[in-house]
C-alpha cells in the first residue's frame, strides 16, 4: 500500500527550500566587497573583449 503523506508539510518544504535557494543566491549576489565586485566586473569585461576579438565576420 502507498505511504500516506501530508500535503500542507510537502508543501511546506517546498516553501522552505525554495526560500533557501533564493537566499543563495542573494547572498552570492549582494554578498560582495567593493573589490570582489569590480574584480567579477573588470574579468567580465576581459572575456568579452576576448570574444569579440576572437569573432570571424562573414562578408556577404
Amino acid at each position: 500500500m502507498a505511504e500516506v503523506i501530508n500535503l500542507r508539510a510537502v508543501r511546506k518544504a517546498k516553501q522552505r527550500a525554495d526560500k533557501t535557494r533564493e537566499a543563495e543566491a542573494n547572498r552570492a549576489k549582494f554578498g560582495q566587497t567593493k573589490a570582489e565586485k569590480a574584480a567579477r566586473k573588470q574579468e567580465s569585461e576581459r572575456a568579452s573583449r576576448t570574444l569579440d576579438g576572437a569573432r570571424i565576420e562573414k562578408d556577404d
